[in-house]
Formats: structure tokens, sequence, C-alpha cells
């Protein structure tokens, strides 16, 4: 087994069966998955249509403590409705990099959001991801 599926975060999401051309990972887990850090902390999902549908039977939707629009929160989980102002959801995850057979917010949109937050641990991944499009720079 790949050690990408080993993540608790990434079976617990399989186990929620979403529909997955309706969702793409986002926040600290795109870094994860493209190896740039060792743990996530938790798993944000940007989910529109039949995904969403399906995550508001598993929870009740809430408004997001930092962006506009829902989420619904199933353990380390976190399931939202839309990313923050700006940004189109059915864009994001139509244009969403396919890594492990799931789709992944783009990196250059990570970096974008990461550096607006300005929190401490965000301007680390904003470092990060720079070093890596230093080395692989995104199409």
């Amino acid at each position: 087994m790949n050690r990408f599926w080993e993540h608790e975060y990434f079976r617990a999401l399989l186990a929620l069966e979403l529909p997955v051309e309706d969702f793409a990972v986002t926040g600290s887990a795109v870094l994860y998955a493209h190896g740039l850090i060792d743990d996530p902390r938790d798993l944000d999902v940007l989910a529109r249509g039949a995904a969403w549908e399906r995550a508001r039977r598993l929870g009740e939707p809430k408004p997001t403590p930092l962006a506009v629009g829902a989420e619904i929160t199933l353990g380390d989980i976190q399931i939202l409705d839309r990313w923050f102002p700006g940004w189109n959801t059915a864009a994001l995850i139509d244009e969403a990099d396919v890594l492990h057979g799931l789709r992944f917010v783009r990196l250059g949109v990570i970096r974008a959001t990461k550096a607006r937050l300005g929190r401490p641990r965000d301007l680390e991944h904003v470092a990060l991801i720079d070093a890596h499009f230093a080395k692989w720079p995104e199409k």
C-alpha cells in the first residue's frame, strides 16, 4: 500500500462514498498529497452537487469560520460548499489535479489562499509551495 493511502483521513474520506467527480481535496492536504508536508492535521474537502448532498445526509451544515458558505464537519473532515470569495467552486473542482485517484485543488490556489490568510503555518506552507514551484512550475 502506498504511504498516501495509509493516512486515516483519506481512508475516512473514501468511506463517505462521495461521488469523486463532485469534490476536490483542498487546504493543507494538497501539500501532503504532493509530498511537501508529513501531516495535513485535518482534511478540507470542497464539494458540489451530489457530493454536497451526500455530505448533508451525513452531517449538519454550519457557517464556515474563515470563508463564506457552509461546512459540514465529520470528525477530522470538513466538507465545504465553497472556497474563499473570488473562487468558483465548480471551476476549482473541474480544474483540480488528479493525484492518487482523487481530485486536489491546484497548488497555486492553495498558495494564494494561504498567503491571504497569513497565519504562521500558512506562511510556512507558502514557502514550501514556492520552493516546489521553483523546481516544478505549475502548468
